[in-house]
């Protein structure tokens, strides 16, 4: 049984895609369509995650239609005054 949803996808090209979700009854990802592996550095502190995806959700995947690149000035971009040295929270 497929159970199909719509994602916009940005790589190589934007385009709308038709795909598989994750299996919920999945025993490796638990439905969640990836298995989290956090890494530490040299020392043992935490220094990120890895995400591998699981094999019940990139069975299938279908390009539907590719979507025309905005213009540029139709672009969200968020207003940053460019003198704030503070990060935008």
């Amino acid at each position: 049984m497929m159970r199909l949803r719509l994602r916009v996808i940005g790589c190589p090209r934007r385009a709308l895609t038709l795909l598989d979700a994750a299996r919920p009854d999945c025993p490796d990802c638990h439905g969640e369509g990836g298995i989290h592996h956090d890494y530490g550095d040299e020392t043992g502190e935490y220094a990120g995650t890895h995400w591998y995806p699981c094999d019940c959700s990139t069975r299938w995947c279908v390009v539907l239609m590719p979507l025309p690149r905005l213009p540029h000035m139709l672009r969200r971009r968020a207003h940053r005054d460019p003198w704030s040295d503070e990060p935008p929270f």
